[in-house]
């Protein structure tokens, strides 16, 4: 069972880092702990959710501790920005001085304030020959963000992650915010908080990033995440080194879970593993409950199957955003497979010839096996780095795919005016074009009393007894009709054509 939590002590804050793709989030943290993880990122792009501890000198010169987390800025992130805030107890809202204020600003500030968490703005490049603060601060007041001596109380920072100036400030003013926030915590609790990232290494196992909020992690416990389980034989500090216990708000690493765990899912320890058995029979019976209304399918669409496979699960839940927003009247991508890991054998046997499934590996390579039988069955594995560009292909790839829809067009419509001879399926007859026009070799439609009644072709064409090939709005002329309705004065002829959309 879990232990009471009522010996509340002081807690570490964690500090959510937000903003704009490019307005130096990953360098003010490189800055922080002294390493540089941009260098690794495809196209620059920040990509997976991380955390790390630094310790810093509060203004009594004691040393505190700050967990921060790095929220990826591309848009394909947002749920995982989102639940960086909602775990995080400060953001800390970076802003470019050379570029203002962004729609991806924008949207970070709105996230922190549905997060209901204090925030604090980094007004970064301030070392830039074209960064302008003031210009900057306005541009964040025109945007309701209203800082602190310019019409608001939202304290900030000038700062530049690339000097370092300002930095220790704004490490300052996160311990000052922690300390009137009053974040508390329960050493003796069993330890609970949240997933930050998940991947299967194909040496160790399925590990899990998780960021502690209350509580304390020992070895021997149990850990749960929804119906995933893991016993605390490996734990990890955000530095990769083994230890024995970790208590709130540290970021560590489990080894060997049982299947990979939801990102942004709640963890709970247990001292027993029956304890931590029985809680997820409790949960999967809830869950199974909730799912007997979802999963309906529009069965009028065309039905693109996709195999996905990516690096690590933060990937994977962005790609697959990204995917339900590619759509059509006609078609629309389903996932029937998913996972972390190169792209298997396993993974294309899965594949029937008759679904002709897209694979998207992503950040992964596939193995000699998975390659030679995808040959073998004539199935395209596609591999990205980039969010955007996977999208562009799929996109193209939706359009290709789609079931052409055929519609008929009406080009021009007449009203006959006399009905003159008619062999056996031929007859000449006079009108006038009323709308559009019509064409020499075209299909038309014999409209009677508003009714089809049958239809014919154009095989001659005369204006004011000459031969021609069209015929144009408002305009008399005589023509036969191959057909075997036979036409008469008041009938309507609609020239149409067949159009694949």
């Amino acid at each position: 069972m879990q232990k009471n939590a009522d010996k509340k002590i002081e807690r570490p804050p964690v500090v959510a880092v937000m903003g704009h793709i490019d307005h130096g989030k990953s360098t003010l943290l490189d800055y922080i702990r002294k390493s540089n993880i941009v260098e690794r990122e495809a196209g620059g792009i920040t990509q997976h959710i991380s955390a790390y501890e630094v310790i810093h000198k509060d203004e009594h010169n004691k040393d505190r501790k700050i967990t921060f987390l790095d929220t990826p800025g591309h848009e394909a992130f947002s749920k995982m920005r989102e639940r960086g805030a909602k775990l995080a107890d400060i953001a800390i809202l970076v802003v470019s001085a050379e570029d203002g204020v962004k729609p991806q600003t924008i949207e970070a500030y709105k996230t922190i304030i549905n997060s209901n968490i204090p925030f604090i703005v980094a007004i970064n490049k301030i070392d830039k020959p074209g960064a302008d603060i003031e210009k900057t601060k306005m541009n964040l007041a025109e945007n309701e963000i209203y800082l602190e001596n310019y019409g608001g109380k939202v304290p900030f920072a000038e700062i530049s992650a690339k000097t370092g100036k300002g930095i220790d400030d704004l490490l300052l003013l996160i311990l000052i915010t922690a300390e009137m926030e009053d974040f508390q915590g329960d050493t003796d609790a069993n330890a609970s908080g949240y997933v930050i990232e998940s991947n299967l290494d194909p040496k160790r196992g399925i590990q899990a990033t998780l960021i502690i909020k209350n509580g304390s992690l020992k070895k021997g416990m149990t850990v749960v995440v929804e119906d995933a389980m893991c016993s605390t034989r490996i734990i990890e500090n955000f530095l990769g080194k083994m230890i024995n216990e970790a208590e709130f708000s540290s970021p560590i690493r489990l080894v060997g879970f049982d299947k990979i765990p939801q990102i942004g899912a709640e963890f709970k320890s247990f001292d027993k593993k029956s304890e931590a058995e029985e809680y997820i029979k409790e949960k999967k019976s809830n869950t199974d409950k909730k799912e007997n209304n979802t999963n309906k399918t529009d069965t009028n669409k065309k039905i693109i199957p996709i195999i996905i496979k990516t690096d690590v699960a933060g990937s994977l839940e962005a790609i697959e955003k990204e995917i339900s927003k590619i759509t059509s009247d006609s078609a629309e991508f389903k996932i029937i497979q998913k996972g972390t890991g190169p792209v298997s054998e396993s993974d294309i046997k899965n594949i029937t010839s008759a679904e002709d499934a897209i694979v998207i590996g992503f950040n992964v390579k596939a193995d000699k096996n998975a390659i030679e039988l995808s040959q073998n069955r004539n199935v395209t594995i596609s591999f990205f780095d980039i969010i955007y560009k996977m999208t562009e292909w799929l996109t193209e790839e939706m359009e290709r795919r789609r079931p052409r829809v055929e519609t008929t067009e009406t080009k021009g419509k007449v009203k006959i005016l006399k009905a003159f001879s008619r062999t056996k399926e031929r007859q000449i007859v006079g009108g006038k074009v009323t709308e559009g026009k019509i064409s020499l070799g075209e299909t038309v439609k014999i409209i009677r009393r508003e009714f089809e009644i049958g239809k014919g072709k154009i095989v001659n064409l005369e204006k004011g007894k000459t031969k021609t090939s069209e015929v144009e709005e408002g305009t008399e002329f005589g023509t036969m009709i191959e057909s075997k309705i036979e036409i008469v004065a008041g009938d309507i002829l609609e020239s149409f054509s067949i159009v694949q959309k």
